[in-house]
């Protein structure tokens, strides 16, 4: 990253009160951004006399409805915000250089990776980042042969797939394991070749567990480099998951009852208590909230009068059954 764009992020960070650390490669050049401690009030992304495009609004305006994510939102609307700049430099015929969009994704299952990215690939696609702005979802399977000469294969066909969008790639990490005559490492190979041959053609981002992730990176130093956005997804919260728990409902056209809802909140209190280390994602409460809507049929499927009210309510006891079966 070069001193210009290190000058505007430090800008904007001190504007808007964010935290940033810069870590230097083996050149001595700084180009990571490691985003962390976001101030806990939620930022506004799009501000209201914006002159961006009305799509580029409307995807900002769908991403302030995620529940928590208050640091990729922001640097989201930071991103769109340096590419609009740019242009409207290169138009004036001042000095502008494109900044590489490559990014790692660390954290939990179920913390919003894939929805992120997903918006990441609509959103260069209105900024003219990207043509296509779709995004193609792979993992080890999909890149790794059983032969020599097979993994390549499988890669390029990924990343043909992928041209013009975004390659999304979960488990990153697991490309590294295996020990030296391992075809994962293949993979990586190709990966890299084609961020120098399709540089403006695709978004690479790589996605794993925060350790795993770090571990990874150690392992290729190279991989560093050329990946300069990483960002960290937190587990989410009691009240977030609770939050996300409503909205997955309403878009369904369910309501919670008053009971429902504060048993709800204490069962998901109860799992992060005393589940597991991931226990603090959506993928969770989805699980939950789908099990409570099939409760729900099943409870009423008997019934021979079943009002508008019936069909709407998920009620305390959905909500027990549903937490006991999950």
């Amino acid at each position: 990253m070069h001193n210009t764009i290190i000058d505007i992020v430090r800008e904007v960070a001190e504007v808007l009160a964010l935290k940033y650390s810069f870590q230097p490669n083996k050149n001595g050049r700084t180009n990571v951004i490691q985003i962390k401690n976001l101030n806990e009030k939620p930022v506004k992304l799009t501000p209201v006399d914006s002159d961006s495009p009305k799509g580029v609004q409307q995807i900002l305006k769908e991403i302030e409805t995620l529940i928590g994510l208050d640091n990729i939102k922001q640097l989201l609307f930071e991103i769109q915000a340096y590419v609009e700049i740019q242009k409207k430099r290169k138009m004036e015929n001042l000095h502008n250089e494109p900044i590489v969009l490559h990014m790692i994704f660390k954290g939990n299952p179920g913390t919003g990776k894939t929805t992120v990215a997903r918006y990441i690939g609509k959103l260069f696609k209105e900024l003219n980042v990207l043509n296509k702005g779709h995004i193609v979802e792979i993992e080890r399977a999909d890149l790794v042969g059983e032969y020599i000469g097979h993994t390549a294969i499988k890669t390029k066909e990924q990343i043909q797939k992928a041209l013009g969008g975004v390659l999304f790639i979960d488990e990153a990490y697991s490309l590294a394991r295996g020990g030296e005559k391992d075809f994962g490492k293949e993979a990586i190979d190709v990966i890299v070749k084609a961020m120098e041959d399709y540089k403006d053609q695709i978004i690479f981002i790589l996605a794993g567990y925060k350790d795993e992730m770090e571990w990874f990176l150690k392992c290729n130093p190279g991989l560093r480099s050329r990946f300069p956005i990483h960002i960290e997804f937190p587990d989410y919260s009691i009240n977030e998951l609770v939050k996300i728990a409503e909205l997955m409902l309403k878009n369904r056209e369910y309501i919670l009852t008053k009971d429902a809802k504060i048993i709800l909140k204490n069962k998901i209190q109860e799992k992060l208590f005393y589940g597991h280390e991931h226990s603090g994602n959506a993928r969770m409460v989805r699980n939950l909230i789908e099990k409570a809507i099939r409760l729900q049929a099943v409870r009423l499927i008997e019934r021979k009068n079943i009002t508008r009210e019936d069909l709407l309510l998920i009620t305390i006891e959905d909500i027990q059954e549903a937490t006991r079966a999950i």
